[in-house]
C-alpha cells in the first residue's frame, strides 16, 4: 500500500509541475497540505485577564505528543511570519485529536499579544513539531512535586490532563504554584476541581503581591517543608520565571540532590555581563545588505527584527538551532556562558548572541 501510495503522489506531482499537489489540496483546506504543518483554531477562551487558551486542530502530518512538550506556532503579522514556542497544555490523549496551547500577553510582547488578543477561530496558524524534554519519565511511577509559577503552569497542566484522561485518578502529588494574586491563576477553576475531586492531589498557592509581606511569599525553604516534608525523596518539575527557578536550583543543589530536578525555562539563562566586555557597534547582515546599531547586550535577532528584518528563528532560547547563521567578521557573545565567537565562518546562535563592537554576519 505504501509503494501504490507513493506512485500516485509521484504521478501526481507530475501534473502538478512545477508545484507539488499538496499546494493544490493546501486550496482546498490548509491543513491537507504535505508542505508545511499547520492547524486552525477552532476555539479560543480567556484563562485570565491577559492570558488566552486556543485550541488547534493540527493537520496532516501531525504526531501526538508527550505531556510537558512544546511546540513551534507560527504567526503572521503584517505580512511577516514570527515565530513563537509555547508549552501545549492539553493531555496527549485528547480524542477531538485537538491540542491547546495557553499564551499569557506578555507586555511590549508583538506575538504574545497579537495571539492572546487578535486571533480569531478560524484561522490558520503554521506549527511545529512536539518538542522537549520537560516530560515524565514513562518506565516507572513517580510521586511529583510540582513548583510553577504564572504562565509556567501550562506543561504541568498537560501532565495533570493527563493523568486524569488516562488514568481517571492523580496519583500522589504536591504542586506549589506562585502568582500574583488569586485571580492571575491560570486554570484556577480547574485546579480548584482537581484539587476537590482528588484526594491525592494536594495543591498550594501563593500570592505575591497579595499583602506587604509579599518578598516572604517567594519560593523559600520554610515553605517548602511545610508543603511538602519529604520533597528530598520526590522528582521535581520546575517551571516559571528565571527569579523562581533560580532559587529552585540553588536549593536542590545545596542538598545535593539536583539529578531529582526536572526545569523548564521560557527564556535561556542569562550569564552576568563582564564590566569591561559590552562594545557598542555597526552589525551588518550580508545576506540582507542591511546594516544595524548594537548596544552590546540585545540579542542579534532583537537587532535584526527591529532593522525590519524576519530571520528564521524558532524557540528563541538556543535550543531549536532554528536561527544559526554564520559569522563573516568580528566577535560575539553568547549571553548564555559570555564565552567569545569570532573565528570567521564559526556558527551564530542570533537568539542567544550579542555583538561584540562590529560585526559582520551571513543572515
Amino acid at each position: 500500500m505504501t509503494s501504490i501510495r507513493t506512485a500516485i503522489t509521484s504521478l501526481a506531482d507530475m501534473f502538478a509541475y512545477p508545484l507539488r499537489h499538496s499546494h493544490y489540496l493546501e486550496l482546498v483546506n490548509p491543513l491537507w497540505t504535505e508542505q508545511e504543518l499547520k492547524a486552525r483554531v477552532v476555539s479560543v477562551w480567556d484563562d485570565t485577564a491577559d492570558t488566552r487558551t486556543l485550541t488547534l486542530r493540527p493537520g496532516s502530518g501531525w504526531r501526538s505528543h508527550r505531556a510537558g512538550q512544546f511546540v513551534r506556532v507560527g504567526v503572521p503579522i503584517d505580512g511577516k511570519r514570527h515565530t513563537r514556542t509555547y508549552s501545549i497544555s492539553s493531555a496527549p490523549a485528547r480524542s477531538d485529536g485537538c491540542i491547546t496551547v495557553t499564551i499569557k500577553a506578555i507586555q511590549g510582547g508583538r506575538v504574545s499579544q497579537h495571539l492572546a488578543r487578535n486571533v480569531k477561530v478560524g484561522s490558520y496558524l503554521p506549527l511545529g513539531e512536539p518538542q522537549g524534554e520537560f516530560v515524565m519519565p514513562e518506565s516507572m511511577p513517580v510521586h511529583p512535586l510540582f513548583i510553577t509559577a504564572g504562565s509556567g503552569i501550562t506543561p504541568v497542566m498537560s501532565m495533570l490532563r493527563s493523568y486524569v484522561m488516562e488514568y481517571e485518578v492523580i496519583p500522589d502529588v504536591t504542586h506549589m504554584h506562585y502568582a500574583p494574586h488569586a485571580l492571575d491563576v491560570i486554570f484556577g477553576d480547574e485546579l480548584q476541581q482537581m484539587q476537590a475531586g482528588q484526594p491525592h492531589y494536594h495543591l498550594h498557592k501563593y500570592y505575591t503581591r497579595a499583602s506587604e509581606q509579599a518578598a516572604s511569599v517567594h519560593f523559600n525553604p520554610a515553605q517548602l517543608e511545610a508543603a511538602c516534608p519529604d520533597w528530598r525523596e520526590r522528582e521535581v518539575w520546575a517551571c516559571g520565571p528565571a527569579s523562581l527557578l533560580d532559587a529552585v536550583e540553588a536549593h536542590w543543589a545545596a542538598a545535593g540532590l539536583s539529578r531529582q530536578l526536572h526545569v523548564e525555562r521560557f527564556r535561556a539563562k542569562v550569564a552576568a555581563m563582564p564590566a569591561s566586555g559590552v562594545r557598542e557597534g555597526r552589525v551588518f547582515f550580508a545576506g540582507s545588505q542591511v546594516a544595524a546599531l548594537s548596544d552590546g547586550c540585545t540579542n542579534l535577532l532583537r537587532v535584526a527584527e527591529d532593522a525590519g528584518l524576519n530571520p528564521a528563528h524558532g524557540c528563541r532560547m538556543g535550543i531549536c538551532h532554528g536561527c544559526n547563521t554564520t559569522l563573516v567578521s568580528g566577535c560575539v557573545r553568547d549571553l548564555r556562558t559570555g564565552s567569545l565567537i569570532a573565528e570567521a565562518g564559526d556558527t551564530v546562535q542570533v537568539c542567544v548572541c550579542a555583538a561584540v563592537g562590529d560585526v559582520e554576519l551571513a543572515l
